[in-house]
Protein backbone atom coordinates (compact mmCIF):
# COMPACT_ATOMS: atom_id res chain seq x y z
CA UNK A 1 0.00 0.00 0.00
CA UNK A 2 1.54 3.39 -0.98
CA UNK A 3 1.42 6.02 2.00
CA UNK A 4 0.24 9.57 1.16
CA UNK A 5 1.00 12.57 2.46
CA UNK A 6 -1.76 12.69 4.64
CA UNK A 7 -0.94 9.54 6.51
CA UNK A 8 2.51 11.31 7.22
CA UNK A 9 1.38 12.76 10.37
CA UNK A 10 -0.21 9.63 12.12
CA UNK A 11 3.73 8.28 12.00
CA UNK A 12 4.85 9.86 15.03
CA UNK A 13 2.14 7.85 16.92
CA UNK A 14 3.53 4.48 16.01
CA UNK A 15 5.48 2.90 18.51
CA UNK A 16 9.66 4.00 17.84
CA UNK A 17 10.43 -0.28 17.67
CA UNK A 18 7.75 -0.33 14.85
CA UNK A 19 8.77 2.18 12.85
CA UNK A 20 12.52 1.50 12.87
CA UNK A 21 12.21 -2.42 12.49
CA UNK A 22 9.68 -5.13 10.58
CA UNK A 23 7.14 -6.46 12.64
CA UNK A 24 8.57 -9.78 12.98
CA UNK A 25 11.93 -8.30 13.92
CA UNK A 26 10.43 -6.02 16.47
CA UNK A 27 8.36 -8.94 17.89
CA UNK A 28 11.75 -11.10 18.26
CA UNK A 29 13.73 -8.03 20.13
CA UNK A 30 11.05 -7.66 22.89
CA UNK A 31 10.85 -11.53 23.56
CA UNK A 32 14.65 -11.81 23.94
CA UNK A 33 14.84 -8.93 25.51
CA UNK A 34 12.26 -9.93 28.11
CA UNK A 35 14.10 -14.03 28.18
CA UNK A 36 17.46 -11.79 28.70
CA UNK A 37 15.48 -9.44 31.66
CA UNK A 38 13.87 -12.92 33.08
CA UNK A 39 17.79 -15.15 32.73
CA UNK A 40 19.25 -11.95 34.49
CA UNK A 41 17.15 -12.10 37.35
CA UNK A 42 17.04 -16.13 37.71
CA UNK A 43 21.07 -15.39 37.80
CA UNK A 44 21.26 -12.94 40.32
CA UNK A 45 18.95 -15.78 42.36
CA UNK A 46 20.97 -18.54 41.58
CA UNK A 47 24.41 -16.95 42.83
CA UNK A 48 23.02 -16.67 46.28
CA UNK A 49 21.56 -20.02 45.94
CA UNK A 50 25.32 -21.94 44.56
CA UNK A 51 27.26 -21.99 47.62
CA UNK A 52 24.17 -24.31 49.04
CA UNK A 53 24.94 -26.73 46.49
CA UNK A 54 28.12 -27.70 47.57
CA UNK A 55 27.16 -28.89 50.94
CA UNK A 56 26.13 -32.88 51.25
CA UNK A 57 23.00 -33.96 49.90
CA UNK A 58 20.84 -35.80 51.87
CA UNK A 59 20.17 -39.71 50.59
CA UNK A 60 17.08 -41.13 50.68
CA UNK A 61 15.88 -44.23 52.30
CA UNK A 62 14.57 -46.17 50.24
CA UNK A 63 10.54 -46.34 50.54
CA UNK A 64 8.53 -48.69 48.48
CA UNK A 65 5.87 -46.32 47.03
CA UNK A 66 2.58 -47.60 45.79
CA UNK A 67 1.85 -49.49 42.25
CA UNK A 68 1.63 -47.58 39.36
CA UNK A 69 1.17 -48.25 35.59
CA UNK A 70 3.18 -51.04 34.30
CA UNK A 71 6.26 -49.25 31.69
CA UNK A 72 5.93 -50.45 28.41
CA UNK A 73 8.81 -50.75 25.66
CA UNK A 74 9.83 -47.94 24.11
CA UNK A 75 9.66 -47.54 20.06
CA UNK A 76 12.04 -45.78 18.61
CA UNK A 77 11.15 -42.73 17.07
CA UNK A 78 11.89 -39.23 16.61
CA UNK A 79 9.49 -36.43 17.63
CA UNK A 80 9.08 -32.83 17.46
CA UNK A 81 6.59 -31.18 19.53
CA UNK A 82 6.00 -27.34 19.09
CA UNK A 83 5.35 -25.60 22.08
CA UNK A 84 1.94 -23.66 21.14
CA UNK A 85 1.07 -19.63 22.29
CA UNK A 86 -2.31 -19.34 23.71
CA UNK A 87 -2.17 -21.83 26.90
CA UNK A 88 -1.63 -20.08 29.90
CA UNK A 89 1.66 -20.33 31.36
CA UNK A 90 2.86 -18.89 34.93
CA UNK A 91 3.99 -15.56 34.84
CA UNK A 92 7.88 -14.98 34.85
CA UNK A 93 7.36 -12.59 38.26
CA UNK A 94 6.30 -16.44 39.79
CA UNK A 95 9.53 -17.77 39.01
CA UNK A 96 11.67 -14.67 40.34
CA UNK A 97 9.70 -14.57 43.29
CA UNK A 98 9.79 -18.70 44.07
CA UNK A 99 13.32 -18.89 43.68
CA UNK A 100 13.45 -15.72 46.14
CA UNK A 101 11.55 -17.31 48.66
CA UNK A 102 13.41 -20.51 49.02
CA UNK A 103 16.78 -18.34 49.23
CA UNK A 104 16.97 -18.19 53.16
CA UNK A 105 15.56 -21.92 53.63
CA UNK A 106 18.04 -23.61 51.01
CA UNK A 107 20.99 -21.62 52.63
CA UNK A 108 20.43 -22.42 55.71
CA UNK A 109 19.17 -26.28 55.90
CA UNK A 110 21.73 -27.99 57.47
CA UNK A 111 22.99 -31.14 55.43
CA UNK A 112 22.00 -34.51 56.71
CA UNK A 113 22.95 -38.05 55.39
CA UNK A 114 21.22 -41.21 56.01
CA UNK A 115 22.99 -43.86 56.21
CA UNK A 116 22.58 -46.50 53.48
CA UNK A 117 20.26 -49.55 54.58
CA UNK A 118 22.13 -52.47 55.47
CA UNK A 119 20.12 -54.66 52.65
CA UNK A 120 17.23 -52.96 50.61
CA UNK A 121 14.34 -55.13 48.86
CA UNK A 122 13.93 -55.11 45.46
CA UNK A 123 11.07 -52.67 44.36
CA UNK A 124 8.65 -53.88 42.27
CA UNK A 125 8.60 -53.34 38.46
CA UNK A 126 5.67 -51.14 38.40
CA UNK A 127 7.27 -48.47 40.78
CA UNK A 128 8.65 -45.27 39.44
CA UNK A 129 12.16 -45.14 39.25
CA UNK A 130 14.20 -42.18 40.98
CA UNK A 131 15.35 -39.52 39.38
CA UNK A 132 18.74 -38.39 38.91
CA UNK A 133 19.85 -34.82 38.35
CA UNK A 134 22.85 -33.60 36.79
CA UNK A 135 23.84 -29.68 36.24
CA UNK A 136 25.70 -27.58 33.66
CA UNK A 137 29.20 -26.22 32.83
CA UNK A 138 30.68 -25.00 35.98
CA UNK A 139 27.49 -25.06 38.56
CA UNK A 140 25.98 -27.18 41.11
CA UNK A 141 22.79 -28.92 42.33
CA UNK A 142 21.42 -25.92 43.58
CA UNK A 143 20.06 -24.93 40.04
CA UNK A 144 17.84 -27.95 40.49
CA UNK A 145 16.27 -26.14 43.66
CA UNK A 146 12.87 -25.59 41.75
CA UNK A 147 12.35 -28.64 39.58
CA UNK A 148 13.34 -31.16 42.14
CA UNK A 149 10.54 -29.46 44.56
CA UNK A 150 8.01 -29.35 41.54
CA UNK A 151 8.97 -33.49 40.57
CA UNK A 152 8.56 -34.00 44.69
CA UNK A 153 5.34 -31.99 45.14
CA UNK A 154 3.89 -34.82 42.42
CA UNK A 155 5.02 -37.40 43.49
CA UNK A 156 8.53 -38.02 42.71
CA UNK A 157 10.44 -38.55 46.12
CA UNK A 158 13.04 -40.23 45.27
CA UNK A 159 15.49 -37.70 44.08
CA UNK A 160 18.84 -37.05 43.84
CA UNK A 161 21.45 -34.76 42.41
CA UNK A 162 25.36 -35.44 40.80
CA UNK A 163 27.72 -33.05 41.74
CA UNK A 164 30.55 -33.03 39.68
CA UNK A 165 33.34 -30.91 40.12
CA UNK A 166 34.13 -27.22 38.25
CA UNK A 167 37.51 -28.56 37.28
CA UNK A 168 36.73 -31.48 35.39
CA UNK A 169 38.28 -31.39 32.43
CA UNK A 170 36.54 -34.49 30.01
CA UNK A 171 33.31 -35.58 29.64
CA UNK A 172 34.32 -39.07 29.35
CA UNK A 173 35.71 -39.11 32.77
CA UNK A 174 32.35 -37.21 34.00
CA UNK A 175 30.45 -39.87 32.82
CA UNK A 176 31.66 -42.73 34.56
CA UNK A 177 31.67 -41.48 37.54
CA UNK A 178 27.72 -40.68 36.98
CA UNK A 179 27.33 -44.60 35.67
CA UNK A 180 28.74 -45.38 39.65
CA UNK A 181 26.47 -42.60 40.79
CA UNK A 182 23.88 -44.46 39.67
CA UNK A 183 25.07 -48.18 40.06
CA UNK A 184 25.21 -46.83 44.10
CA UNK A 185 21.85 -45.47 43.59
CA UNK A 186 19.88 -48.88 42.43
CA UNK A 187 21.83 -50.71 45.14
CA UNK A 188 20.42 -48.60 47.32
CA UNK A 189 17.10 -48.02 46.23
CA UNK A 190 16.65 -51.59 44.98
CA UNK A 191 15.67 -50.18 41.54
CA UNK A 192 16.93 -51.36 38.32
CA UNK A 193 16.37 -48.37 36.62
CA UNK A 194 16.52 -44.72 37.02
CA UNK A 195 15.63 -41.37 35.06
CA UNK A 196 17.45 -38.90 34.52
CA UNK A 197 17.43 -35.36 33.84
CA UNK A 198 20.48 -33.12 32.58
CA UNK A 199 20.70 -29.49 31.74
CA UNK A 200 23.14 -28.29 29.75
CA UNK A 201 26.60 -29.94 29.83
CA UNK A 202 24.56 -32.47 32.27
CA UNK A 203 22.65 -33.71 29.45
CA UNK A 204 25.74 -34.46 27.38
CA UNK A 205 27.63 -36.00 29.94
CA UNK A 206 24.41 -38.06 30.96
CA UNK A 207 23.93 -39.09 26.82
CA UNK A 208 28.03 -40.56 26.72
CA UNK A 209 27.04 -42.57 29.52
CA UNK A 210 23.87 -44.22 27.77
CA UNK A 211 24.95 -44.44 24.52
CA UNK A 212 28.89 -45.05 24.75
CA UNK A 213 29.02 -46.30 28.28
CA UNK A 214 25.89 -49.28 29.08
CA UNK A 215 23.81 -46.67 30.79
CA UNK A 216 21.07 -47.30 28.45
CA UNK A 217 21.09 -50.87 31.18
CA UNK A 218 20.21 -48.44 34.00
CA UNK A 219 18.60 -45.56 32.39
CA UNK A 220 14.92 -45.69 31.27
CA UNK A 221 14.37 -41.64 29.96
CA UNK A 222 16.87 -39.23 29.67
CA UNK A 223 15.46 -35.19 30.07
CA UNK A 224 18.20 -32.93 28.10
CA UNK A 225 17.47 -29.03 28.72
CA UNK A 226 19.71 -26.59 26.86
CA UNK A 227 22.06 -29.47 25.93
CA UNK A 228 24.60 -29.27 23.04
CA UNK A 229 24.00 -32.47 21.33
CA UNK A 230 25.72 -31.40 18.21
CA UNK A 231 28.22 -29.05 19.79
CA UNK A 232 27.81 -25.34 20.31
CA UNK A 233 30.19 -22.67 18.91
CA UNK A 234 29.13 -19.55 21.36
CA UNK A 235 32.07 -18.38 23.32
CA UNK A 236 34.53 -19.25 21.32
CA UNK A 237 37.39 -17.53 23.95
CA UNK A 238 36.46 -19.83 26.58
CA UNK A 239 38.28 -22.72 24.21
CA UNK A 240 40.93 -22.59 26.54
CA UNK A 241 39.05 -24.94 29.06
CA UNK A 242 39.37 -28.79 27.45
CA UNK A 243 35.92 -29.60 28.70
CA UNK A 244 34.59 -26.27 26.47
CA UNK A 245 36.09 -27.69 23.39
CA UNK A 246 34.57 -30.88 24.02
CA UNK A 247 31.43 -29.44 23.39
CA UNK A 248 32.27 -27.62 20.17
CA UNK A 249 30.60 -29.06 16.44
CA UNK A 250 33.29 -31.53 14.93
CA UNK A 251 34.90 -32.33 18.34
CA UNK A 252 35.95 -36.37 18.70
CA UNK A 253 33.11 -36.69 21.93
CA UNK A 254 30.55 -34.98 19.41
CA UNK A 255 31.64 -37.43 16.44
CA UNK A 256 31.31 -40.59 18.67
CA UNK A 257 27.59 -39.41 20.14
CA UNK A 258 27.05 -39.48 15.96
CA UNK A 259 28.28 -43.01 15.83
CA UNK A 260 25.53 -46.05 15.25
CA UNK A 261 23.65 -46.47 18.67
CA UNK A 262 21.37 -50.07 17.27
CA UNK A 263 19.59 -51.26 19.74
CA UNK A 264 19.44 -47.98 22.61
CA UNK A 265 16.97 -48.53 25.42
CA UNK A 266 17.03 -45.28 26.50
CA UNK A 267 14.09 -42.89 25.69
CA UNK A 268 15.06 -39.31 25.14
CA UNK A 269 12.95 -36.05 25.78
CA UNK A 270 15.15 -32.60 24.68
CA UNK A 271 13.80 -29.56 25.41
CA UNK A 272 15.60 -27.06 23.38
CA UNK A 273 14.52 -22.60 23.57
CA UNK A 274 14.57 -20.63 20.48
CA UNK A 275 15.84 -18.44 22.84
CA UNK A 276 18.94 -19.62 23.67
CA UNK A 277 21.98 -17.84 23.10
CA UNK A 278 23.97 -20.45 24.67
CA UNK A 279 23.68 -23.06 21.88
CA UNK A 280 24.80 -21.71 18.72
CA UNK A 281 23.15 -22.71 16.66
CA UNK A 282 19.71 -23.19 18.36
CA UNK A 283 19.18 -26.54 16.58
CA UNK A 284 22.20 -28.10 17.90
CA UNK A 285 19.91 -28.60 21.74
CA UNK A 286 17.58 -31.10 19.54
CA UNK A 287 18.25 -34.92 19.55
CA UNK A 288 18.74 -36.46 16.11
CA UNK A 289 19.75 -39.17 15.93
CA UNK A 290 18.40 -42.77 13.55
CA UNK A 291 19.01 -44.94 16.28
CA UNK A 292 17.84 -43.35 19.49
CA UNK A 293 14.23 -43.05 20.16
CA UNK A 294 13.77 -39.19 20.93
CA UNK A 295 11.21 -36.32 21.01
CA UNK A 296 12.44 -32.60 20.52
CA UNK A 297 10.29 -30.12 22.61
CA UNK A 298 10.78 -26.62 21.46
CA UNK A 299 10.52 -24.27 23.97
CA UNK A 300 9.75 -20.39 23.23
CA UNK A 301 9.76 -17.34 24.94
CA UNK A 302 12.86 -18.21 27.67
CA UNK A 303 16.49 -18.41 27.64
CA UNK A 304 18.94 -21.34 28.51
CA UNK A 305 19.18 -20.03 32.28
CA UNK A 306 15.15 -20.69 32.54
CA UNK A 307 15.16 -23.80 31.36
CA UNK A 308 15.71 -25.84 34.55
CA UNK A 309 13.62 -23.31 36.62
CA UNK A 310 10.56 -22.04 35.03
CA UNK A 311 7.19 -23.63 36.45
CA UNK A 312 6.03 -24.59 32.61
CA UNK A 313 9.13 -26.84 31.49
CA UNK A 314 8.62 -28.24 35.07
CA UNK A 315 5.43 -29.07 34.24
CA UNK A 316 7.03 -30.55 30.62
CA UNK A 317 9.32 -32.52 32.25
CA UNK A 318 6.86 -34.05 34.73
CA UNK A 319 4.81 -35.07 31.64
CA UNK A 320 8.58 -36.45 30.05
CA UNK A 321 8.99 -38.66 32.93
CA UNK A 322 5.42 -39.97 33.29
CA UNK A 323 4.53 -40.58 29.77
CA UNK A 324 5.38 -44.30 28.67
CA UNK A 325 6.81 -43.38 24.82
CA UNK A 326 4.63 -46.07 23.09
CA UNK A 327 3.46 -46.34 19.47
CA UNK A 328 1.83 -42.45 19.10
CA UNK A 329 4.89 -41.31 19.16
CA UNK A 330 5.84 -42.35 15.95
CA UNK A 331 3.61 -39.43 14.35
CA UNK A 332 5.74 -35.96 13.98
CA UNK A 333 2.71 -34.08 13.61
CA UNK A 334 1.68 -34.89 17.87
CA UNK A 335 1.56 -31.89 20.02
CA UNK A 336 1.51 -32.29 23.57
CA UNK A 337 0.13 -28.40 24.25
CA UNK A 338 3.14 -27.71 26.42
CA UNK A 339 3.65 -23.37 26.67
CA UNK A 340 6.20 -21.79 27.70
CA UNK A 341 6.12 -18.10 27.77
Amino acid sequence: MKVTRAALPLMPVLPLCQRLLPSRLTGLSLALLKATALDLAILAGHLLLYPSGFTPERRAVPVIPSLGTQVTPVTPAVEETEVAEGTAVAEDAGVIEETAAILSAESTAAPSVTPNPPSAARLPAQAKPPVVLIHGFIDNRSVFVLLRRSLAQHGRQRIESLNYSPLTCDIRTAAELLGRHIEEICERMGSDRVDVVGHSLGGLIARYYVQRLGGDARVRILVTLGTPHAGTRVLPLANAHPIVRQMRPGSPVIEELARPAPGCRTHFVSFWSDLDRVMDPLETARLDHPDLSAQNVRVTGIGHLALPVHPAVAAGVRRALDDTPGPETESADHADGLTVA
